[in-house]
């Protein structure tokens, strides 16, 4: 199956990549270029020019900012040959956007599917992430030979706009959990047990979880390589704040643990990984 990709940060180009290593023909485009030398694969001069040579383009994005450009800007999606022609969005959007993204893909004569995902860069490259899906049953079934490479659990929502929202609510619990666990550590530190320690004793207790596990050597050694980063997780956790006031209920812990990764944009650390928070908590 041939298909486009659109989006070579640090989870897309690893999806992309797992995407070739399982046997799919790729083509990409990335605003820059050099992202994609290593890909070995063709790189396509527009996005309008890659959609009109493929039947299904994935993209994955920073923001419904960045998807707007893709879908509408000069030379985009929409603009070139897309009629029949299926885009799965991984991107984490914002709710309000996610659902004018399908009714303009479809005015195009496109389809649309809204697929964030939950993991990072490690389940991507072995193809472990979690999608959620919202849009068309028989799109989605289209879309299942790529979503079930990116993927070891699909959780089909069917209503548009709902994939994002309920992403968005993890990532109240993917940050809220980053924080504290970052903060714990920083505090045993402050009562004088060895960083690394403490690190092994909250894991082996209450803050034993697929979160802090996953950065138990960022934590341990305090080094921050990016996977997730901290202006990811300010976007998503201002998105939510959003999504509440829409649905008029209070956000009690993710407007407080925002405004910790708004900290790391402040102290200029929001592009390294959002682990990196712990930097916040060790400074007071």
């Amino acid at each position: 199956m041939e298909i486009g990709f659109i989006g070579l940060g640090h989870l897309g180009k690893t999806i992309a990549r797992h995407l070739k290593e399982e046997g799919f023909s790729l083509s990409v485009w990335n605003r820059t270029k050099e992202k994609a030398a290593d890909l070995g694969v063709p790189i396509a001069a527009t996005p309008a020019d890659l959609i009109k040579n493929v039947d299904i383009i994935v993209i994955n994005l920073f923001d419904s900012a960045a998807v707007e450009s893709i879908l509408t800007g000069n030379d985009g999606l929409l603009s070139g040959n897309c009629k029949g022609k299926l885009i799965i969005d991984t991107t984490t959007n914002h709710f309000e956007s996610a659902a004018r993204f399908h009714e303009r893909v479809h005015e195009a004569g496109a389809f649309y599917l809204e697929c964030p995902v939950l993991g990072s860069v490690g389940p991507a490259s072995a193809g472990a992430l979690t999608v959620l899906v919202s849009g068309n049953k028989m799109e989605y079934e289209r879309a299942r030979p790529v979503l079930e490479k990116m993927g070891k659990k699909i959780f089909w929502l069917k209503e548009p706009g709902l994939a994002t929202k309920m992403k968005l609510i993890n990532n109240l619990v993917l940050g809220s959990l980053m924080a504290t666990g970052a903060e714990a550590v920083a505090l045993g530190e402050a009562v004088g047990i060895p960083r690394e320690e403490v690190v092994d004793i909250i894991l082996s207790g209450a803050g034993n979880s697929a979160v802090l596990n996953g950065k138990r050597e960022n934590l341990a050694h305090a080094t921050f390589p990016t996977q997730f980063s901290s202006a990811l997780i300010y976007k998503d956790l201002h998105y939510l704040q959003d999504l509440c006031r829409a649905i008029r209920k209070p956000l009690f812990t993710g407007s407080i643990i925002k405004e910790m990764f708004g900290l790391a944009r402040s102290g200029q650390i929001d592009n390294e990984d959002f682990s990196a928070v712990y930097k916040i908590f060790s400074r007071y």
